[in-house]
């Protein structure tokens, strides 16, 4: 495994990002790093179709406090796109390891979005020594909550899709009336059909192996899950399902759907930032 010389990525007033490529054995992974690197170390992962630029505008929020690492899993964003490589979450889990490891991080809270939770869960059962806590964002707990529309209705011959087509398949991930910025649609149709179908098809099949909080109860983490009320993905009454989890702490957000991430950063981030600061684990 190697990594590129990390640059800084300066866009328009916002700080510095350094920007740098892992090559691993079955992929380069796209990894950006922001704020203090001896503050406690906060790794965030993106949900399925996305990419490290849905956190974005969380990001200013959080360095004052944090090490804010995040990355495009392999199929994603800006890290490679290759046919062979598994894309199970476990697999997915193991990069995200690697990466950490990579950049000498020896622990971190870990937050995801959406089918990134999932990621999370499956990297703390894979590496429980990196993860400090979890903060699971509008992810859902079992396939019994999934009320979206299946994405088998864009098939192979419509990929790349055109914008109205991109814009309905998007559309569900965000609550009503929310205009999707052009980049993020942009991030979804360079993904290739078959990373689009791979990756949401491993999300599936880890929830129908075992639900979420049964994991997370075996795990013993400590777990925040924050939940946009109005999400039209996956029921967020189901956020409920979490209690079952000893210690874990819900918090619904009325008014936002499946992405608060974007929908309202300052208030998704003041959830996020009162959970992580007893949590968090100072790096080394």
């Amino acid at each position: 495994m190697t990594v590129s010389d990390g640059r800084p990525h300066v866009d328009g007033d916002t700080e510095a990002t350094e920007e740098s490529t892992l090559s691993l054995d079955d992929g380069d992974i796209h990894v950006c790093q922001d704020g203090p690197r001896d503050a406690p170390a906060l790794l965030l992962i993106h949900g399925s179709a996305s990419s490290v630029r849905s956190w974005d505008p969380m990001v200013p929020l959080l360095t004052a406090s944090h090490h804010v690492i995040r990355i495009d899993l392999l199929g994603h964003g800006r890290s490679g796109k290759p046919a062979g490589p598994s894309y199970a979450l476990p697999d997915q889990a193991g990069r995200a390891a690697a990466a950490l490891d990579r950049l000498g991080v020896g622990q971190a809270v870990v937050a995801g979005h959406s089918s990134g939770g999932a990621v999370a869960t499956a990297l703390a059962e894979r590496r429980p020594d990196l993860v400090s806590a979890l903060v699971l964002v509008n992810t859902g707990p079992s396939l019994d909550a999934f009320i979206g529309p299946e994405y088998a209705a864009i098939g192979p011959s419509q990929w790349p899709p055109d914008d109205k087509r991109l814009r309905q398949f998007a559309s569900t991930g965000f609550s009503a009336g929310y205009q999707i910025p052009r980049e993020l649609l942009n991030e979804v149709r360079a993904m290739t059909y078959h990373t689009l179908t791979m990756t949401m098809g491993a999300t599936r099949d880890y929830l129908a192996q075992r639900a979420l909080p049964d994991r997370l109860t075996a795990l013993g983490k400590p777990l925040l899950v924050i939940f946009g009320e109005d999400d039209r993905r996956w029921r967020s009454s189901s956020a409920a399902d979490y209690h079952a989890v000893p210690g874990a702490t819900v918090e619904l957000l009325p008014g936002l759907g499946h992405t608060p991430i974007l929908e309202d950063p300052p208030r998704t981030a003041a959830a996020l930032l009162a959970f992580t600061t007893p949590h968090a684990a100072r790096a080394d």
